[in-house]
């Protein structure tokens, strides 16, 4: 990773409210593929609807997203994060804990949810990897 892919902190911008995560974050240069709707297994090559959105800033244990759309809270959703010069993207299961509208469309809060079948732990390590360097 390159010293400028990320940042501690979100700077020069106010608290919204109380902040309720209790690990740093880093702001870094990313994107976040989340699947919002499963293709048909039955059709041949089943479309799913995605929802690209950009990442505000990452910790271990959750995400901060810019989206074009409200997301509902509580919601249980496949990821695709891309980080930095990490060549393959992480596979992620998130929950939506918060949504808020801003000037670009939505802010939204999302916790990285432990499962066997996603890049969980190589996700953590990464972020560890990123605060190492910063």
């Amino acid at each position: 990773m390159a010293d400028n892919d990320y940042t501690f902190g979100t700077r020069n911008e106010p608290p919204f409210e109380k902040d309720n995560r209790a690990d740093y974050r880093l702001t870094a240069r990313a994107r976040a593929v989340l699947e919002l709707e499963s293709g048909l297994p039955e059709e041949e090559t089943p479309e799913a609807r995605e929802l690209v959105c950009g990442i505000r800033d990452i910790s271990a244990s959750g995400l901060c997203l810019s989206s074009g759309e409200p997301l509902s809270l509580g919601a249980l959703l496949p990821a695709s994060v891309s980080l930095g010069n990490h060549n393959e993207p992480f596979t992620l299961m998130v929950e939506v804990v918060w949504c808020r509208p801003n000037e670009s469309g939505f802010l939204v809060g999302v916790r990285i949810i432990e499962s066997d079948e996603t890049a969980y732990v190589e996700w953590v390590e990464a972020v560890a990897s990123a605060m190492d360097q910063g």
